[in-house]
């Protein structure tokens, strides 16, 4: 029933939705880095595609992936926009990317709105980073009717997920992860030094996780901008040290989480100088911590990938809720699918109407001055309800409509 929906939607029209990209899946941290965007790459993209005439354009840009989704005619459009406006080369892109059109784009989607394609599984921070994104296009005037009704969709589903399984049962985050392996591999944590560099989403989402967990009193904050990091500790019970005593703060931490938005490694080795061991969590894309680092003597350096592998008795039993999950992702999906093909024959349904109208020298009388509208209105409504009934009938129906009436409506996107 859904690949006849498919057909359906996509086999008659010029432009179809892809869905590209690189994440945690196709590539290492290095690899998936050249593809990751900041805010200047963002917006030049953005500009460049409303010049190659694109009207929605969603982009979702974390740690994890980089994917650009679109209705457009090739994939290729948006490879190569991404290509463009990022690190990474088309040489690259070719392997470790990929693409997903129509059911499979629409697919891919859902799947990372509600968690099933996260790193950890039910990790639902990546549905308020789709929003984040989508306000975003909505700004750049790249989001109108179908990449809103989509989006929305994508959330509803989420909410359903989150709320009617148990999939997202227990902190579930790269932050939560980060806390958890410290606390596995840092003996008496609540009395070392910790020195959190970075105070952004996954900065203070970790600055929380921190607090919670450790029992720590000695944690500092360290950011570029100095007002980041006091907004951040005026939540919790932590010092701000300027960015200027990064190496002071670093001769004296005993662990060192790095999560800042840098472009190129920020802690190199010329930085450290400890007499004592130092574990260093490097949460960046691309990677902010220098590879000489790694060599340095009583220093380990943990990434972000090897983060995310930890698995416990609690993410085994979040995979049996995963069937559910899929069953309502399926049924919202379809919901969305069933309105977009509904909307397909909005105009062809306008175009009609405005074809039966009566004439302009019609008789109008009071006894008859609603009658033309009123006779039109009723007609296409008709026709409408028998397209929503008859749905497997609906493109030989509309197609017959426009042969007879010899109507040409304008694309409905």
């Amino acid at each position: 029933m859904l690949s006849n929906l498919y057909d359906s939607l996509f086999l008659t029209k010029a432009e179809h939705f892809h869905a590209i990209g690189v994440s945690y899946k196709t590539a290492a941290i290095d690899l998936r880095g050249q593809f990751s965007l900041n805010d200047a790459q963002l917006h030049s993209l953005f500009l460049e595609a409303k010049t190659l005439g694109l009207r929605d354009l969603l982009v979702i840009n974390t740690c994890n992936r980089t994917e650009l989704f679109s209705w457009t005619a090739h994939a290729t459009t948006l490879v190569d926009l991404l290509c463009r406006h990022s690190n990474g080369t088309r040489h690259s892109f070719d392997e470790i990317g990929y693409a997903f059109s129509d059911a499979d784009g629409f697919h891919h989607l859902f799947r990372v709105g509600t968690g099933l394609e996260s790193q950890i599984l039910g990790d639902f921070e990546i549905i308020g980073q789709i929003k984040q994104s989508f306000y975003r296009s909505k700004k750049m005037q790249l989001a109108h009717g179908p990449l809103e009704r989509l989006t929305n969709a994508v959330i509803q589903a989420s909410k359903r997920i989150k709320t009617e399984t148990k999939i997202s049962s227990g902190a579930t985050s790269v932050a939560f992860a980060s806390v958890q392996y410290i606390l596995q591999h840092v003996p008496d944590i609540s009395t070392k030094n910790i020195v959190l560099f970075g105070t952004g989403k996954i900065g203070a989402n970790t600055c929380e996780n921190l607090v919670k967990h450790t029992q720590n009193e000695q944690i500092v904050l360290i950011n570029r901008t100095l007002e980041k990091a006091e907004k951040v500790a005026g939540k919790f019970p932590v010092r701000v040290m300027p960015f200027g005593a990064l190496t002071s703060a670093l001769h004296q931490a005993d662990v060192l989480i790095v999560a800042t938005g840098a472009q190129k490694p920020t802690i190199t080795a010329e930085l450290i100088h400890n007499n004592k061991p130092l574990l260093i969590l490097d949460l960046s894309i691309p990677r902010n911590v220098s590879p000489e680092v790694e060599a340095l003597k009583d220093v380990q350096v943990t990434h972000l990938d090897a983060l995310s592998q930890i698995t416990d008795a609690t993410f085994e039993k979040r995979k049996k809720h995963i069937p559910k999950a899929e069953s309502i992702l399926e049924e919202v999906k379809k919901e969305f699918l069933v309105w977009l093909q509904h909307r397909r024959y909005v105009p062809t349904l306008k175009a009609f109407k405005e074809k039966i109208a009566l004439p302009e020298n019609f008789n109008v009388t009071a006894e008859n001055e609603n009658a033309p509208d009123h006779l039109a209105q009723k007609i296409t409504g008709q026709i409408a309800a028998y397209l929503r009934s008859h749905p497997q009938k609906a493109d030989e129906t509309v197609a017959l409509l426009q042969e007879v009436f010899q109507l040409t409506p304008e694309n409905f996107h």
